[in-house]
């Protein structure tokens, strides 16, 4: 049996601005943005090549402190790359950092140890790493 996750809810304060956030400077897609009365939306995107979803909202989803959620990670196959969309798309992120050294020879002196980081507009914290290969 697989298990699979699917979903992980991220905790902010403006449910428009967080959308607006991730789908417009992340690139994330909209799924969907469920409202059921004055007190209930659900807004789901989901990282372009992701089989992972974040939920944003209010209502029906556990509540956190917005900014609260640490250690969120995307994987791409070219960080350099990442790092250039994200600050087109006027992301405040870091530069590059090389976190530890590669265990064995890789394709790429970046992967598994190449990173760059930055935090959504309520300060929850992502992470992404280059992994161009698994094996």
């Amino acid at each position: 049996m697989n298990w699979t996750l699917e979903v992980v809810v991220v905790p902010v304060s403006d449910i428009d601005r967080a959308k607006q956030f991730y789908a417009d400077r992340l690139g994330f897609a909209v799924d969907h943005d469920t409202r059921m009365g004055d007190d209930v939306r659900i807004v789901q995107l989901t990282p372009p090549g992701s089989g992972c979803s974040i939920v944003i909202g209010k209502g029906a989803v556990p509540q956190m402190p917005p900014g609260s959620l640490k250690g969120l990670q995307l994987v791409v196959s070219d960080v350099e790359q990442a790092r250039a969309e994200l600050v087109e798309r006027g992301v405040e992120v870091s530069e590059i950092r090389v976190l530890g050294e590669n265990p064995r020879p890789v394709p790429h002196p970046l992967d598994n140890v190449g990173f760059v980081f930055f935090t959504d507009p309520d300060g929850n914290a992502w992470a992404v790493q280059q992994i161009s290969s698994r094996g």
